[in-house]
């Protein structure tokens, strides 16, 4: 975690990511539009809400990411907390509060005429649940495509989870105004396990058998180059999945969908941009202040998307919000990547940045 760290070479597919991003979502859409049987028999594989082939598709792009961490780096990061403390603060005491008041905003406000009084409510509730559920899974891969360190990224994602786990529902309680709320936490601790235990036992099992067997060099130049394209084709097919599933909805409501976006690209946008800004302020290295600045973005959409369900149906407006959400994530968080990769030289040299960490940490 000290020294100097290579950047990666881009392969063709991570080249040209937004190309492939936009072309799926087409495909995704068009899928869904003339294959409904087989999308509608996909997306009932499910276990307490979990959809079975997003769970595999993500577990493929975390997996790779999960071999990179050094487990023995974990010693080090409690030494420097202020990339922790910045993405804890945006996540939870700064994004579902502003999120709060751009829903107001928006829905109530400025799109009151068009959505009338009872969509707005809906829609404020069903992105007032999004922001309160952080993102765990995908932050590997966002960590990934920015250099970023794996083994604090796991601890900021640990972290969040724990905290998930009690602030979830009584955020979104005070935030929605509702004294009686059921979380679906069968949702949260199977996504849990699904996307994080499971990945990171078999990343650090698969870690520790090819090193001991092959060596560090064999390890990383061929076993972890091999594994490369998985990540990226798993992501891909992904948002295949994610937009065949929701094609009926993207072509049956595209208005309001765009009005939807709208608060929350401006959410991503202040998030992201807020936790890198403080990142920089307090001189983190960019290895950590990347990761952050995308957590503090993103969301947990499988928890939010069965909140909604649970609390308010499966057609109703605040889970469509949170489907949205789900829609304009990858493309968004690619380019907040896009931005961070471009902004590497803000930040100061890893070896400076530890010591400056650790000294005033």
């Amino acid at each position: 975690m000290t020294g100097a760290r290579t950047p990666k070479r881009l392969s063709l597919f991570e080249r040209y990511l937004t190309l492939w991003v936009a072309l799926c979502i087409v495909a995704g859409v068009v899928i869904g539009s003339l294959l409904p049987a087989l999308v509608s028999a996909l997306s009932r594989l499910e276990v307490s809400h979990v959809n079975l082939p997003i769970a595999v598709l993500i577990w493929l792009m975390i997996y790779p990411m999960m071999l990179r961490i050094d487990f023995t780096a974990l010693r080090g990061v409690g030494q420097r907390p202020k990339g922790l403390l910045v993405v804890l603060f945006v996540n939870w005491l700064v994004k579902p509060f502003s999120m709060a008041f751009l829903g107001w905003l928006f829905f109530k406000q400025l799109f009151g005429g068009l959505l009338g009084p009872e969509l707005g409510d809906q829609y404020l509730a069903g992105a007032i649940i999004l922001a309160a559920a952080p993102c765990t899974a995908m932050v590997f891969v966002w960590s990934y495509l920015t250099d970023g360190d794996p083994a604090y990224t796991l601890v900021q994602v640990a972290l969040n989870d724990l905290i998930m786990l009690v602030a979830f529902a009584p955020i979104v309680i005070f935030l929605l105004g509702v004294s009686s709320i059921t979380v679906p936490y069968d949702v949260l601790l199977y996504s849990v396990g699904l996307y994080i235990v499971i990945p990171l036992a078999a990343g650090a099992a698969s870690r520790s058998l090819v090193l001991r067997r092959r060596g560090p060099v064999w390890f990383s130049e061929v076993f972890l180059a091999r594994l490369r394209p998985v990540s990226v084709a798993a992501l891909l097919a992904t948002l295949v999945l994610i937009f065949a599933f929701q094609g009926q909805v993207i072509l049956g409501k595209l208005l309001h969908i765009v009005l939807i976006a709208v608060p929350l690209l401006i959410q991503v946008y202040f998030n992201s941009g807020l936790a890198y800004g403080l990142a920089r302020w307090f001189r983190v290295r960019h290895a950590v202040a990347a990761p952050g600045a995308l957590i503090g973005a993103s969301n947990f959409f499988e928890l939010a998307v069965a909140t909604a369900v649970s609390l308010f149906g499966l057609t109703s407006g605040a889970t469509l919000a949170t489907v949205v959400g789900v829609l304009v994530e990858v493309p968004v968080m690619l380019s907040v990547c896009s931005l961070c990769n471009r902004t590497r030289g803000w930040f100061p040299g890893p070896a400076v940045a530890v010591a400056r960490e650790t000294a005033s940490g």
